[in-house]
């Protein structure tokens, strides 16, 4: 009886000394949080102790909020890749507890990193994420604390309106907590946007409440931002010496609490000021030691910024070399944060933010081109205009083929109101990819190097979404939108379904755009019918303003504006009709117009179209082709391999992925598999070379059916490559088309 009393003591006495150690954890961590505000230091030092005592505990929990609360500091302090491997095993003993806030807080850190370097869609992915678990948990605080990360990530890709409610809903979230820090938090970058949109006086009004709440809590690292926030302001006014104030006080408490981002980003603004200010020379001096900074703590969002301020000051100079130089450096940082900057739309992306954008790097790209020629001499224009088109394809819709796929896997777990949310998205991505093709296209029509890609298409499917795509456009002008198509028309048709969408989108956008009252009509009937083709007629009529029988003649030149609208601020390129044309003739057919000046118009024309069957849906019935079939993806590009791997498994399949070609040829000699899905430009060896090789008799994959994946429109139709591949698939994929190009590779595999 002594005994048991003695191990029941011992027992006690452990389990007691074990929830004091425990509760010394807690102590350290709530320490290093309070602390974080004023010396950020001291909470790394005070959580580097809690996990030092939780590991000796050997506690999966209070490890994992020790490693995120250090990823949390670590990522304030820049130190990115401690950070990121903290919060990575944070998560595994989260998991292992299944504990979804531990999960949300460690990926909080994460966003973090990702968007602060660039990769903005992979930190808006994680942020949405953990938005999710926050409100299920209705945990006020971190919900605040997301949704202003949100705002940044919205504000930075131009997409205001969405960053403007993020900002909001950050505030709403505080004010349930009663955190003063968290709402004044939000006040500063609001009264950015304020700023942007010349709302000085509002924008200053916000940013004083914010300050005025940072005095009272005493929150010193907050301050910081508080009064950056001030300074910009007073460098919109024009009232130098108070931002200037401002700028310093900012730079000193970030520099003080080794704040590294603040530092990188009050020196950047100093910078402007300086510029503002005609003190050229200090500002070229500052963000070069800010580049330089930069570069050792990894910011790569100040070094883009500073090295496109140093190259529009040397632009200025006129300083071509030097302006090149620094041109060359900014597109380089670019191009390596390309990977996330998928700019671009994971929830309601305007069509505004993305043009925007586009147009932006397509101005950045031409100056580049005009400044070489100037140095060189040399530079064969026709050359240099392949290569622009190339590559503007390739970087455009590499990123929206990650946000296409992404919104296809989006909808199989959201709720009724969040697909109808996402089906609207998917059709404004999709119209945003033809206006790109409106321009990139032009070039290839121009010099004929376009032909048609035909494809089985739910025809009625087609012509509503294209209402589906303008009607709100209309609505917004007062104007009714109507479809007519006759019932005799066959539900399917084998036809090139983005051009079709292009040629009627330019006509139904334009009719809309000169219209101000009563409604545009698209009609669609059958004029002759065969056993396989059907002849059939589209028409889009509109009661706008017409066009005089004079002007009608050059309407379809390139760049050609009617003098009747040249005054209007939504004329428009004048490349809209040029590309219908062309894009009509391809079809072997004409565009024709009927209207006079102030009796509408109306455009049409006539598409002979085979008949088909109906094209393969994604169908869980036939998922059984695809289960258990393997595939090897060869994708350079994280976030498209993340997205096509889920997609791929969610159809059943086994997939290896691969960075480059010279992996691909490797593990095709090894394993062999079902089909390759093969990007074209990857490094080390593209997808042209490395598929040649595994054509090779020797390799145990040389008839597996292999299709390209390209987001380079110049490399479709190539004669070249055609026979390399079983088909080609352009990027952004269209989920059903990848589909039925499987199936259809299954069912040639299997067929006798």
């Amino acid at each position: 009886m002594t005994i048991n009393f003695l191990k029941f003591w011992g027992s006690a006495y452990y389990m007691k000394a074990n929830l004091e150690e425990k509760s010394k954890v807690e102590s350290l961590l709530h320490r290093a949080h309070e602390q974080r505000v004023s010396d950020l230091q001291e909470s790394v030092k005070l959580a580097e102790k809690a996990l030092a005592k939780s590991r000796k505990l050997d506690d999966p929990s209070l490890i994992g909020k020790s490693l995120s609360k250090l990823a949390l500091f670590h990522m304030i302090h820049g130190k990115n890749s401690l950070s990121l491997k903290m919060s990575e095993e944070a998560i595994l003993h989260f998991t292992e507890l299944k504990d979804e806030l531990g999960i949300a807080d460690a990926k909080y850190s994460i966003a973090g990193i990702y968007y602060k370097t660039n990769n903005f869609h992979l930190g808006m992915f994680y942020l949405i994420d953990c938005l999710r678990i926050y409100r299920k948990f209705q945990d006020k605080y971190n919900e605040s604390r997301t949704q202003k990360s949100l705002g940044a990530v919205y504000e930075i890709l131009g997409d205001q309106a969405n960053a403007i409610k993020a900002y909001k809903g950050a505030i709403e979230a505080a004010i349930v907590t009663n955190n003063g820090n968290l709402e004044s938090n939000a006040y500063n970058p609001l009264s950015g946007i304020l700023l942007k949109i010349n709302k000085s006086e509002d924008a200053l009004e916000m940013i004083q409440r914010s300050i005025s709440i940072k005095k009272e809590t005493g929150d010193v690292r907050g301050m910081a931002f508080a009064l950056y926030g001030r300074g910009k302001v007073w460098l919109h006014l024009k009232k130098y010496e108070d931002a200037k104030n401002d700028f310093l006080a900012a730079l000193e408490i970030h520099e003080s609490v080794g704040e590294h981002l603040g530092t990188g980003m009050a020196n950047y603004k100093i910078s402007k000021l300086w510029v503002a200010m005609g003190k050229r020379a200090e500002a070229i001096d500052l963000l070069e030691k800010t580049l330089l900074y930069s570069d050792e703590h990894k910011i790569s969002l100040i070094k883009t910024k500073c090295t496109y301020l140093l190259y529009q000051i040397y632009k200025e100079d006129r300083n071509e070399l030097k302006s090149l130089i620094y041109l060359e450096k900014y597109l380089k940082e670019k191009e390596e944060g390309n990977d996330s900057q998928t700019l671009k739309v994971i929830e309601n992306y305007e069509l505004i933010s993305q043009m925007r954008a586009m147009e932006q790097e397509a101005s950045i790209n031409r100056e580049k081109r005009e400044m070489i020629i100037r140095q060189e001499q040399v530079e064969q224009s026709a050359r240099m205009k392949q290569e622009f088109l190339s590559a503007m394809s390739h970087e455009i819709r590499t990123p929206l083929n990650a946000v296409t796929s992404i919104i296809s896997l989006l909808q199989d777990r959201s709720t009724e109101e969040e697909k109808q949310l996402l089906t609207s998205l998917r059709f404004s991505s999709k119209n945003l990819l033809r206006i790109i093709n409106d321009i990139l296209d032009f070039s290839k029509l121009d010099s004929n190097k376009m032909s048609l890609e035909e494809h089985p298409a739910q025809f009625i499917e087609v012509l509503n979404n294209i209402r589906q795509t303008y009607v709100g456009l209309a609505m917004e002008k007062g104007l009714q939108l109507n479809v007519h198509i006759a019932e005799d028309l066959g539900e399917s048709y084998s036809l090139d379904e983005t051009k079709l969408f292009q040629i009627l989108g330019n006509l139904v956008s334009n009719a809309i755009k000169f219209t101000e009252k009563g409604s545009v009509d698209m009609r669609v009937k059958l004029l002759e019918s065969t056993p396989k083709f059907d002849v059939v007629q589209f028409k889009v009529e509109d009661t706008g303003i017409g066009i005089p029988k004079s002007e009608q003649l050059r309407l379809f030149e390139s760049f050609y504006m009617p003098t009747s609208i040249t005054t209007r601020s939504d004329g428009g390129t004048g490349l809209g009709l040029a590309i219908v044309k062309k894009l009509v003739e391809l079809h072997d057919s004409d565009i024709h117009i009927d209207s006079a000046e102030g009796q509408g118009a109306s455009f049409y024309f006539n598409l002979k179209l085979k008949k088909s069957k109906a094209p393969i849906k994604v169908d869980i019935k036939l998922f059984e082709k695809l289960r258990d079939k393997t595939a090897i993806l060869a994708e350079d590009n994280e976030i498209n391999a993340m997205v096509m791997i889920q997609l791929l498994e969610k159809w059943g399949m086994k997939v290896s992925r691969v960075k480059n070609g010279a992996e691909a040829v490797e593990l095709a000699l090894t394993e062999t598999v079902d089909f390759v899905l093969m990007d074209i430009h990857m490094p080390i060896m593209n997808g042209y070379d490395a598929t040649r090789k595994i054509r090779a008799k020797n390799n145990p994959n040389s008839t597996t059916p292999i299709f390209a994946l390209t987001a380079d429109i110049t490399a479709v139709n190539n004669s070249e490559h055609d026979k390399l591949f079983d088909g080609f698939l352009s990027k952004p994929l269209q989920i059903e088309r990848l589909f039925e190009s499987l199936v259809n590779a299954y069912d040639k595999e299997h067929t006798v």
